[in-house]
């Protein structure tokens, strides 16, 4: 038997993850700590390495999704594989001898396991063997489904197939699903399909199993949302059974032509030249658990936003004056985000409680800024930190900023670097945006949102002048930072910003 290679522990609240795709074919030939494939989470991708050298078998195909400690894949070490093969050539099938099952008198009983911490039953999505079937140890009898994933039940023993919860039943964790009357021998319809011949060749189409045309739990559920039924698919997956992904592939029929009726006059209908086609894709897991955690925000926290404008024009200057001679020495652009954020870091020293946050009925302060910056990529919005973005320079916060963001947009952001920290920073005026409310990071207790800059008429001593004004919005905590706290936290970036001179010198 190969070395199982399973899903690995990526972190305390990921229960789950998705094989985003495999980088080796099953039968490949593989090495030690090769990566063979690409696993996401619902915050984070991550490499799955081969634990041996040896032929790759895969057992869970690309999209699927698979929970924490499952098999993932088998490595059979070189040696073994080709001994295998050459002892299959060589040895006749002993199946021929086979004799009918004999019966030992014990009984197996299975028992709904232990599938995660949080999941306290399961309900019984397909039974795959039909009660009163003979079934070998690790047979695939049945799939099992919970609010978080989809599982396969293996027979624990070899025997006669008694079902006890039919299919849709929902058991609670260690509920009885079936029993297995335990036997030995194999019944002779089994040994003659094993025996190998020389001119093996593919079973009859005509021949079909249960599973032809039977789609997956998660491939009904894409079938249904498609309108499309299962009869309409050919499945591709093992006895013809329907997979997601020929879910996914699969598209509706084109609608026949109704024949021409004479229809009530009214209004003409405008049809030619639009497109009124719909298309659903499933949400993934890491735009499902933003969404899940923004809801959380807006209903958990008393949520408020202050605002404030910034006159742009002295940074503008002093970027303009330094950048090319700032890229020339530390190789990376001077951006606004290095003002913003050593503003930010001075004004949180001065206002604690906007840098802290609350666990349980305490409040927990932080001496240090480790600054989230947000990050838009093709998955979705991540949040990388700047770890203690109070200690860097501008190049060492530009610097960073970049890398994050370079990781972010690649989907190659670990855990570590998306948990952690105690003030956010976002700016949606690299797409246009005016003004907004953002919405609090938690566990954090304030956001400070940026926006485009744009030029307008001000009052300037006594004078009318234009000048490139940017609006900023702070959404805080109102359980922990008061509204007087807040305003003036909002004023102190604003007199930063507009002296930058006082950034660079620390006052």
């Amino acid at each position: 038997m190969g070395i199982q290679i399973k899903v690995p522990t990526v972190g305390e609240s990921i229960s789950e993850v998705t094989i985003a795709n495999w980088l080796k074919k099953d039968g490949d030939v593989v090495q030690l700590d090769e990566v063979i494939a690409e696993l996401e989470s619902d915050k984070a991708t991550f490499e799955l390495t081969a634990q041996s050298a040896g032929v790759l078998k895969i057992i869970k195909q690309k999209g699927e999704t698979v929970p924490i400690g499952d098999v993932i894949c088998e490595i059979e070490p070189n040696g073994q594989a080709s001994a295998a093969k050459a002892e299959t050539k060589a040895q006749p099938a002993p199946a021929a001898q086979a004799q009918a099952p004999k019966a030992t008198g014990g009984v197996k009983e299975m028992k709904v396991p232990a599938v995660g911490e949080s999941i306290t039953e399961v309900t019984i999505s397909t039974w795959l063997k039909k009660d009163g079937d003979f079934v070998q140890i690790d047979d695939v009898i049945a799939e099992v489904e919970s609010d978080k994933a989809t599982f396969e039940l293996p027979a624990e023993a070899t025997g006669i197939l008694r079902i006890v919860a039919q299919e849709k039943t929902t058991l609670p964790i260690g509920g009885l699903i079936c029993r297995i009357e335990i036997a030995e021998g194999a019944p002779a319809a089994t040994a003659k399909a094993a025996q190998p011949t020389a001119t093996a060749a593919p079973a009859s189409t005509g021949d079909k199993s249960y599973a032809a045309g039977h789609p997956s739990p998660a491939a009904a559920k894409i079938l249904d949302e498609k309108g499309i039924a299962p009869g309409q698919v050919q499945g591709s997956g093992v006895g013809g059974r329907i997979t997601k992904d020929d879910a996914q592939k699969a598209q509706a029929p084109a609608a026949k032509p109704a024949e021409s009726k004479a229809a009530p006059a009214g209004p003409p209908v405008i049809s030619e030249g639009t497109s009124r086609n719909e298309r659903r894709e499933k949400m993934t897991s890491l735009r499902k658990t933003i969404a899940r955690r923004l809801v959380s925000v807006k209903n958990e926290t008393a949520m408020l936003t202050t605002f404030n404008e910034v006159d742009m024009k002295p940074i503008m200057d002093m970027r303009s004056k330094y950048k090319d001679q700032f890229k020339e020495k530390y190789g990376v652009g001077l951006g606004f985000m290095s003002f913003f954020a050593k503003a930010v870091c001075t004004a949180l020293k001065d206002f604690p409680a906007v840098n802290a946050s609350i666990d349980k009925d305490e409040i927990v302060y932080h001496d240090y800024c480790d600054i989230s910056i947000a990050v838009s990529t093709p998955r979705g919005l991540v949040v990388p930190v700047i770890r203690n973005a109070d200690k860097l320079s501008f190049a060492q916060i530009e610097s960073e900023v970049v890398r994050l963001a370079t990781r972010g947009r690649d989907g190659k952001l670990s855990i570590e670097e998306m948990t952690g920290g105690t003030f956010s920073i976002t700016n949606g005026g690299v797409f246009g945006s005016m003004l907004s409310t953002p919405i609090i990071n938690p566990p954090q207790s304030a956001i400070l949102g940026m926006h485009n800059i744009v030029e307008r008429p001000v009052a300037k001593n006594g004078e009318v002048v234009i000048r490139p004004i940017m609006y900023l919005a702070l959404s805080y905590d109102h359980r922990i930072v008061d509204g007087r706290e807040s305003v003036s936290f909002l004023v102190r970036v604003k007199e930063m910003l507009e002296d930058p001179g006082r950034l660079i010198l620390g006052v």
